[in-house]
């Protein structure tokens, strides 16, 4: 568990009001843990996180409110600074779509030039 961790309680009532948490657990910094839940054996949670919900074992979860991210395999490590950034990953496909659709108009631009040579684009004509 890193610095700033909060488990907190919501509710007054006398019943169970905290979060529990399961071995071998990562709590990353600043994390927010709130209510009756619990986090599963060898779960990590990112850095900010805000759980409301419980957390299946090996699952890692990061966000505001939290949402699992990926899953733990057996005997992987579980060193915080290797927890999956799902932002990357999200801006690494979008590259990858915009690299495949620039290769398509591309291809589409060649075959209008052989069919008609004049609708060539204005950067392609020099």
């Amino acid at each position: 568990m890193y610095q700033g961790v909060v488990l907190g309680g919501t509710s007054l009532e006398k019943t169970k009001r905290h979060p529990t948490i399961g071995n071998n657990v990562v709590i990353g910094a600043g994390t927010t843990l709130l209510g009756p839940i619990t986090v599963g054996d060898n779960a990590r949670i990112g850095a900010g996180s805000v759980v409301v919900k419980p957390v299946p074992a090996g699952a890692t979860v990061v966000g505001v409110p939290a949402h699992v991210a990926g899953r733990r395999k057996p005997g992987a490590n579980l060193n915080h600074g290797n927890l999956p950034d799902p932002l990357l990953r999200a801006i690494s496909e979008s590259l990858e779509r915009e690299s495949r659709l620039e290769e398509r108009v591309l291809a589409l631009e060649k075959a209008l030039a052989r069919l008609v040579p004049s609708a060539l684009p204005v950067q392609s004509r020099r």
